[in-house]
């Protein structure tokens, strides 16, 4: 597994990037700037990257948000490792894209564990052309199909558009802020309600398939692959 560690102290770096070579991770990369980190992941894309909030020149934050509106870091898996415990950071780091939030001090293999589960889950998702086929839901992205149990969905533009970006990051928690960015792009004025109409909308649609998209209170929204 390719790893990126973003992180300014350089023991702490050391520590988790022994953790990763122990585990069998034997291209590890360490950086100490999030300048460095956005061009780490242009040159060559880690499979995870280890992220934590307070670096020298841009935060932790702010490279999240900057990496999810890019190509190469859309599909990354980001677990932020952070001495901040309040909610409202966690909350915060969910919504700009991180998919695990790690509170120091934190236990070594617990980290490469999650990173190893963060890992596997990104690598399931599929690629926008590929056919999903759950238990009532297919999709054909290429052919722009949608069915529920046999039967043709008749979907909009913008509720196909959600559904695509809902499903190719099945199981991961998008915020109603990056599904408008994604959907609508930041051109558009649109309200952030906006996404809760669209998604009330699908749900009815996609009839027993509706269910598998999730609510995750003060989050956003969840595709769930597994039910």
């Amino acid at each position: 597994m390719r790893v990126l560690v973003v992180e300014d102290d350089g023991d702490i770096a050391t520590l988790i990037s022994a953790a990763f070579r122990r585990e069998g991770s034997d291209d590890v990369e360490v950086v100490g700037t999030g300048t460095a980190a956005l061009r780490a992941v242009e040159a060559d894309p880690p499979e995870v990257m280890i992220l934590d909030l307070n670096l020298p020149d841009i935060d932790g934050f702010t490279l999240c948000r900057k990496l999810r509106a890019r190509r190469q870091g859309v599909q990354l898996p980001i677990i932020v490792v952070t001495a901040r415990t309040s909610e409202a950071d966690r909350v915060r780091a969910f919504e700009l894209g991180a998919d695990d939030y790690v509170t120091k001090p934190f236990g070594l293999r617990e980290l490469t564990a999650r990173a190893r589960a963060v890992s596997r889950r990104a690598s399931s998702a599929i690629q926008p052309s590929e056919l999903y086929e759950g238990r009532h839901l297919t999709a054909d992205f290429a052919g722009v199909e949608v069915t529920v149990d046999g039967n043709p969905v008749r979907l909009t533009r913008r509720e196909f558009q959600i559904l695509r970006c809902l499903v190719e990051h099945r199981n991961r928690v998008l915020s109603r802020d990056r599904l408008l960015d994604r959907i609508w792009g930041s051109g558009d004025i649109v309200d952030a309600r906006t996404v809760d109409v669209h998604l009330g909308r699908l749900r009815a649609k996609l009839g027993p398939a509706g269910s598998q998209i999730e609510t995750v209170f003060g989050l956003g929204y969840r595709f769930a692959e597994n039910l």
